[in-house]
């Protein structure tokens, strides 16, 4: 299976998890928010500390983003393009969103496939500080209370990344999913079977889910072999020997691609953060 050195050493605990309390939530972001402001203060109304979504339709705009690039010196093993910032409004077709704390204030991580003003197909990874809704978008996931996503300085890929924390113990009948962040060179459907084992889920689902892997290898579709990507889950269900992840991701040369992960194939390169829940 491919693998990527990163720069630090890698830590003893390669799926971190925290039970937590979900609710599901199906709902409109208003036109003219910021999209960061709009998610927390969906959080905050429904009593939760973030949680992870899959946002739907309308438009951005003002709106900025990255894709992955090459390193400029050894302390990453990957990382981040000049900002692009597309011209008018920015049509959403879907994203994979992680909403959260950064240095205590709000923030997220979020993945997504658009198509800008002028027709032209596009991915990336979405700036917090940079993105207004310019027409309702529709946002689906879990909410979670009993452990938030706070970014924290990791030493094994010299990132501050979303990690899941607790902030207080759920009881076991309140517990109803896992906030999860995997760590690197994993293969990632493995890794969410683990995951969900060790949480008592037979077979489980997987919401939002943003990350990066390793190149790509498609059961339906041509290989990526370029190994910088930004990678948002389309669908995912967690079962033994049998997990199928429908994705889609850019990769360091801004090429697009989607489809079904083959499994045992495909390691994480940075992370992936999602939260599970029973199917």
């Amino acid at each position: 299976m491919r693998h990527i050195q990163q720069p630090g050493p890698a830590g003893p605990e390669r799926i971190i998890a925290h039970p937590v309390r979900a609710q599901a939530i199906d709902e409109e972001l208003p036109r003219g928010a910021s999209l960061l402001a709009a998610l927390h203060d969906l959080a905050r109304a429904h009593g939760a500390e973030g949680g992870c979504l899959t946002l739907t339709g309308g438009a951005l705009g003002p709106f900025a983003y990255v894709i992955p690039a090459l390193a400029p010196d050894p302390s990453h093993a990957a990382y981040y393009s000049d900002t692009f910032r597309p011209a008018g409004a920015t049509r959403l077709d879907i994203a994979a969103i992680t909403v959260g704390f950064r240095d205590g204030a709000p923030f997220f991580h979020c993945h997504g496939f658009w198509t800008e003003a002028d027709g032209r197909p596009g991915g990336g990874h979405m700036l917090p500080d940079e993105t207004i809704i310019a027409a309702p978008i529709r946002a689906k996931g879990m909410l979670i209370t009993g452990a938030r996503f706070e970014a924290r300085q990791d030493a094994e890929t010299g990132f501050k990344l979303f990690t899941p924390i607790a902030t207080e113990a759920p009881s076991a009948a309140a517990a109803n999913g896992i906030a999860i962040r995997l760590c690197p060179n994993q293969d990632i459907s493995a890794a969410l079977e683990t995951a969900a084992a060790g949480a008592g889920y037979s077979a489980a689902r997987l919401n939002g889910g943003v990350g990066s892997i390793i190149g790509a290898r498609y059961a339906n579709a041509p290989p990526v072999d370029n190994f910088a990507t930004e990678m948002l889950i389309r669908d995912g269900l967690i079962s033994p020997g049998s997990t199928r992840l429908d994705v889609a991701m850019v990769d360091l040369t801004g090429q697009l691609s989607a489809g079904v992960l083959t499994p045992g194939d495909n390691p994480v390169l940075m992370t992936l953060e999602a939260v599970i829940t029973p199917a």
